[in-house]
């Protein structure tokens, strides 16, 4: 019977040894490679077929993420009229295992008549592919994880890993920010943290919760009640933000059995409360009101009056969290 753990642990150290034997080809044909993506006025065109065309597709989409533009090109589709997605400027980053896929080594002439420089990716370095090449990176190994030693998995492995090493490296010398990378991801969870600023997701205006420090706990309970917050701001005549008051502020009065109707909210606010600026990072404003162990926040101007308001509900449905 197959020892399912076994089998599968035997796979993970068979790719973890040669990731390690990866780090010793990350030299100085890397450093070209990374070169020549670099001064590339045009797009980084990935290409390769079946499996290597696979991973060229993720090699292609974590470029583009990360501040190289890149796309990938289907070789055999190229053959028959997308080879015109090519430009100068371009740089193909061509990958064969084997350096002798028939479809890509067929365009390679016309990459040529375009004077496009050609990175390949192969384990062959004597290859037809690493001959027409510009700089090859050796994405060889010694075993595949397969027990028949047929079915790429080691390989396809370190291709990636060796195209996320390509990546990053460009991503670091061109100082892409997470603001740029925020740009090219806005519709996921990752653009929604990078780019939500607290005036996205505040309430403004009349929905504000906002009483005087005259008036009585009891009407700042109403206003608590009709605006959802969970808390009101008090404000004085200038409209200036003196403090907070909270459903947790009450629970403490009615221990102390203080008289809600006579009471005036400003004789038993909270002073000097957490607030933030409407260009804060939402993400940010969530890290503040969970070290000081808050659930909801004012927005103040440079005046110190009060613009917006929010809790962690709004931040939940925005999906900041």
């Amino acid at each position: 019977m197959t020892d399912f753990i076994e089998s599968g642990k035997r796979v993970v150290a068979i790719e973890q040894r040669e990731l390690t034997a990866l780090s010793d080809r990350i030299n100085s044909a890397f450093a070209q490679a990374c070169e020549l993506c670099l001064a590339c006025t045009g797009k980084v065109v990935v290409s390769g077929m079946g499996k290597s065309g696979h991973i060229g597709h993720k090699i292609a989409a974590t470029l583009a993420s990360t501040g190289t533009p890149a796309f990938f090109m289907h070789p055999g589709e190229a053959n028959h009229g997308d080879l015109g997605m090519l430009a100068a400027g371009d740089v193909l980053l061509a990958i064969s295992n084997s350096g002798e896929s028939g479809e890509l080594l067929s365009i390679l002439p016309v990459i040529k008549r375009l004077k496009i420089p050609v990175i390949a990716m192969t384990n062959n370095a004597h290859s037809s592919l690493a001959k027409s090449a510009d700089v090859v990176l050796d994405i060889s190994v010694e075993e595949e994880a397969c027990s028949l030693g047929l079915a790429p998995t080691t390989s396809t492995t370190v291709t990636l890993v060796m195209g996320d090493a390509l990546a990053v490296a460009l991503l670091d010398a061109k100082g892409f920010t997470s603001d740029d990378f925020a740009l090219s991801h806005p519709g996921g969870s990752l653009g929604r943290k990078l780019l939500l600023n607290v005036d996205d997701v505040m309430l403004k205006g009349p929905q504000l919760p906002l009483v005087t420090p005259k008036q009585t706990i009891s009407e700042a309970l109403l206003e608590i009640s009709r605006k959802g917050l969970g808390m009101t701001g008090v404000h004085d005549n200038n409209g200036t933000l003196l403090g907070i008051f909270t459903d947790g502020d009450l629970r403490r009065l009615l221990d102390a059995r203080i008289d809600i109707h006579s009471t005036n909210v400003g004789q038993v606010m909270t002073k000097g409360s957490v607030t933030v600026q409407s260009h804060t990072l939402a993400v940010n404003a969530l890290n503040l009101m969970e070290q000081h162990k808050i659930n909801a926040m004012f927005v103040i101007d440079d005046n110190g009056q009060p613009v917006g308001a929010f809790n962690m509900h709004m931040l939940l449905m925005a999906g900041v969290i």
